[in-house]
């Protein structure tokens, strides 16, 4: 991600700076920032043309969705429940081939410069690597990391020493049950907690774009993952007639 990366001054962090040209995304009051979605189009235009070629624009047939992903990313929890958004949650963005997923996860964590942004993963390359190293890379993965699993769903199965394994399905069950975990932790009484027992709070955030649909997810991954990714996840969809950006 460092390519990605934005100026940003920590006093002004609603200004972002590419090159010679200055965005402001919204007003700084005391320690709060008051968003312009208008403003933000704005930048992510500008910032997709210098990431992705001249050609990049924003659709406005693709406002509801980028709505819905910049209000959750920058975690504007009251609006997010007014769209049905869930911010201890995870984003699945689904959609036809071509409609721009991965590009609109790429640059969302643009916005906000000062927060850590999640890694985006090919799914086939987690598979690939679990060819090669086993078991190891879904231990790899089921971290407290923030992931973004691109292409969730079209991965082949994996296979280590001739034994089949449905590997991005395992790495979805351990970090819900990492996630699980810290939940239980972070909502347990301090005073009944062991002074000895190291408690880690950190919750990760599992994100995801896919071509498939729920009924295809679960075909593909089982009903048992189907069920925990309806805790992990907040849907976010492209139109089914949405365009393909790439022709």
């Amino acid at each position: 991600m460092s390519s990605f990366c934005s100026n940003f001054n920590p006093k002004q962090p609603h200004i972002i700076t590419e090159g010679a040209v200055s965005y402001e995304l919204g007003e700084l009051k005391g320690k709060v920032i008051s968003y312009d979605f208008q403003k933000i189009l704005i930048y992510l235009e500008a910032k997709g043309k210098l990431l992705f070629g001249r050609q990049f624009k924003i659709y406005e047939e693709d406002h509801e969705v980028l709505l819905k992903l910049v209000t959750y990313y920058i975690q504007d929890k009251s609006y997010c429940e007014h769209l049905g958004l869930d911010i201890e949650k995870g984003i699945m963005l689904s959609g036809p081939v071509g409609c721009g997923k991965t590009t609109l996860m790429k640059l969302l964590p643009c916005i906000a410069p000062y927060k850590k942004p999640y890694k985006i993963i090919p799914a086939r390359n987690i598979v690939f690597g679990f060819n090669n190293l086993g078991h190891k890379i879904i231990e790899d993965y089921s971290d407290n990391q923030s992931y973004c699993f691109d292409d969730l769903g079209v991965e082949a199965t994996g296979k280590h020493f001739g034994a089949d394994c449905n590997v991005m399905g395992e790495i979805l069950l351990s970090r819900y049950d990492i996630n699980s975990i810290s939940s239980f932790q972070n909502s347990y009484p301090h005073n009944v907690i062991p002074s000895a027992v190291e408690v880690r709070v950190t919750r990760n955030k599992t994100h995801a774009t896919t071509n498939l649909n729920a009924q295809e997810l679960e075909e593909k991954y089982g009903e048992r993952v189907r069920s925990r990714m309806r805790s992990m996840f907040n849907l976010i969809a492209f139109k089914r007639e949405s365009l393909d950006k790439r022709k």
